[in-house]
């Protein structure tokens, strides 16, 4: 170990004896427990920082069971039921869902449910269909649906057990542990729960002098995630405000913003605002409004603890929902700290740029539970994998510190994995000691993505791992995954801010990811103002890099309404038959590293050539990589574009030539081998190179031995280096 320091371990009861070493062999000067776990006896005694978990809206079953009208609530859409050639339509609405976790609240159905004819967008009156039963039994009746439409009710359902805690529950068999109870959460809207919220926090801080920290896990509303009738996930969106809702924050809403919520702005036709749709105003409003109420009664729970001299760390998970870390509102909380759940770059380039606390942690994977600690499981190639995506992003933007989670007696078993981590905790320290406490320098290009999220969701996707079925991260994951390690300052603007002007002073545009979601833009590029604000910026030598179906919207007799910009099409079987023989080009800047034909995953598929592009590779006649040329400025279009090493090059490539400065590429401290990437930090006089593959790597490294963006001589080093190694150049 060459220093110590920067890392948080779980630690548990039982463990007194052993806690001492391993917290010295690792160098960590903060301890915590975890949800299901408490600190040991010996905790003051250890000599180190204390965190400790605390769940403002749940964690006191005798309050939440005494005030069960202070449940939080989500909304939920029935199954589609087809009505008969005859007579009465009868759903069963809790059909698929599972009564231990939500039961339906019928409180003022007639006011908060909506049935809807999906068949035609039609809302069914309130006098034309009735309820009848209770939980799972509850059943809607239609007396006079039309013949063979179909039909799903919106209902308001009462959260009858925490999200976090069944899932915690259900993959640690605490069925088996008779001191385990399903817990109850509350809402804070509600007057007696948020005064209950505030006095339980205060007499929480008194009867803990030993605690340090209060890691708030996290505030007052679970991000969506609903499970089935078998206690499966049923679906899950991180970014999900649909269980924030109340017939009391939906009233303080229409007094505010003068006009009254629907169910369906919740549900939205069952896709419940999923992060790939185009956000309505009246969601963005719901975000907006929300975001203010939770962040103020955050920051009452805030100077709370810091009345009592301890700090206040968010989680940036679980029950995160209104405390956009990157929004308008969350700076006025007054954070301490945030840490975050850190498995790729990307993760963790979404905590690290936080500007909003005065110090950001990362917790790694894997968790220290018994669904990976086990016979069969692979901790150490999960914790390989989860720390070579995120060295990169490190390197470029050091998260303040790192830490794990879990059952620490489950990871002691485990050798070999303990002393992969004594590795990752030293290179993590080095990065801040030997980098000189400084960020790298960066390629003078400023990157912007432009999507309908825009800051709000800086670094932001679909964050966790059940929405792999979605073919557009594959592009646009892979793309901020890439960026999070790549020289290059990035910014996140939205639809409007181009509008607005924003481009002015970027000098590379991308626009990534499937057609008809917010990423890609869909019917934003109906706007005349926006598409002509790209080809200015275009026009004007500016770069545009498109991915996936950028500007993708059928109309005017074009599919990507910037393919005279990208010098590509996609074909939508539309077009009389055609021959337009494609051919693919030679060697090009962009591809010039490539050892293999480029990955784009599944791509996008039935791309045509437009005018004088140059294709640079083809899938049969489907373009997959394409470099045009469009006034003074330059595009690039690629089919899709996974995370790996090779795509990481092409894409960093690719900026360089939409910016018009492929000529500095070879003077801007790069490495001959992909897998190599570099990251230069002239003040301390010293370059990390970062080996980011499982296998042995020798490379050239060159750049001005003045620095990233000197004028001095270019210098060139051999190395070689280990599988996963990093090393510290002088330069």
């Amino acid at each position: 170990m060459t220093s110590t320091g920067r890392v948080t371990l779980p630690i548990e009861q039982g463990m007194d004896e052993q806690l001492p070493g391993i917290l010295s062999r690792l160098g960590a000067d903060a301890v915590r427990n975890s949800d299901g776990t408490w600190l040991p006896e010996i905790t003051p005694q250890l000599g180190v920082k204390v965190y400790e978990t605390y769940f403002p809206a749940r964690g006191d079953q005798e309050f939440a069971l005494a005030h069960l009208d202070a449940r939080p609530r989500v909304y939920l859409m029935s199954e589609r039921a087809a009505a008969p050639a005859e007579g009465p339509l009868e759903i069963e609405i809790m059909r698929g869902y599972l009564p231990l976790q939500v039961t339906p609240d019928m409180t003022e159905v007639t006011r908060w449910w909506e049935v809807i004819d999906r068949t035609t967008g039609d809302v069914v009156d309130v006098s034309q269909w009735s309820v009848a039963g209770e939980d799972s039994e509850t059943i809607v009746t239609l007396t006079n649906p039309v013949p063979f439409h179909v039909y799903t009710v919106n209902f308001l359902a009462w959260q009858a057990w925490d999200s976090t805690q069944m899932y915690n529950y259900t993959t640690n068999n605490w069925q088996n542990d008779p001191t385990r109870v399903r817990e109850i959460g509350y809402d804070a809207w509600h007057p007696e729960a948020w005064e209950f919220m505030q006095q339980s926090l205060r007499d929480w801080c008194s009867e803990r002098p030993e605690v340090d920290v209060v890691r708030f896990t996290t505030f007052f509303y679970h991000f969506t995630l609903v499970f089935n009738d078998l206690s499966k996930e049923k679906y899950v969106d991180w970014f999900g405000y649909s269980a924030s809702v109340s017939p009391r924050a939906m009233d303080a809403f229409e007094a505010e913003y003068g006009y009254a919520l629907r169910a369906e702005d919740f549900v939205d036709e069952g896709y419940y605002n999923s992060p790939f749709r185009t956000p309505s105003k009246t969601y963005l409003d719901w975000i907006d409004f929300q975001s203010r109420a939770v962040c103020e009664r955050a920051k009452v729970l805030v100077d709370i603890v810091h009345e009592h001299g301890k700090e206040a760390m968010m989680f940036l998970g679980d029950t995160w929902i209104g405390t956009e870390p990157y929004g308008e509102h969350f700076s006025s909380i007054g954070m301490d700290a945030v840490v975050g759940s850190v498995g790729s770059g990307a993760t963790c380039r979404m905590i690290s740029d936080i500007t909003g606390a005065t110090y950001t942690e990362g917790r790694f994977l894997p968790y220290f539970f018994p669904d990976v600690f086990t016979e069969g499981g692979d901790p150490l190639g999960e914790a390989n994998t989860s720390w070579l995506n995120a060295r990169r992003a490190i390197a470029r933007q050091p998260l303040d510190r790192i830490g794990y989670g879990g059952y620490l007696s489950l990871a002691v078993k485990f050798p070999d994995f303990v002393a992969r981590v004594e590795e990752i905790t030293d290179e993590f320290r080095a990065i801040h000691e030997l980098g000189g406490g400084q960020r790298p320098e960066n390629a003078p290009i400023r990157v912007a993505i432009v999507n309908a999220w825009g800051s709000l969701r800086t670094w932001q996707t679909h964050m966790v791992a059940h929405a792999l079925w979605y073919k557009q991260i594959y592009s646009y994951l892979g793309v901020i995954e890439a960026l999070s390690g790549l020289p290059f300052e990035v910014e996140w603007l939205s639809f409007d801010d181009v509008r607005a002007g924003a481009l002015e002073g970027v000098d590379v545009v991308c626009n990534v990811g499937a057609a008809n979601t917010a990423f890609s833009g869909g019917a934003e590029w109906l706007d005349a103002d926006l598409v002509t604000a790209m080809r200015a910026h275009v026009a004007r030598g500016g770069g545009f890099i498109g991915i996936g179906e950028p500007s993708a919207v059928a109309a005017g007799g074009a599919y990507f309404q910037l393919s005279d910009v990208l010098g590509v099409d996609k074909e939508m079987g539309w077009s009389q038959s055609t021959n337009r023989y494609p051919v693919a080009h030679g060697e090009h800047f962009i591809t010039a590293d490539l050892r293999q034909r480029a990955d784009v995953g599944e791509g996008a598929g039935d791309i045509f050539a437009v005018g004088g592009v140059q294709v640079l590779q083809l899938d049969e006649e489907s373009v997959d990589i394409a470099a045009n040329t469009a006034g003074r400025g330059r595009a690039v279009y690629f089919a899709g574009l996974p995370y790996t090493t090779d795509n990481a090059r092409l894409l960093h490539r690719a900026i360089y030539w939409a910016a018009g400065r492929e000529d500095e590429f070879a003077s801007h401290w790069t490495s001959a081998n992909p897998d190599v990437e570099v990251a230069v930090f002239p003040e301390s006089g010293k370059a990390l190179l970062m080996n980011n593959s499982g296998a042995p790597a020798s490379t050239v490294v060159a750049g001005r031995a003045t620095g990233f963006l000197g004028d001095g001589e270019v210098v060139s080093h051999e190395v070689q280096l280990g599988a996963m190694e990093s090393r510290w150049l002088d330069i």
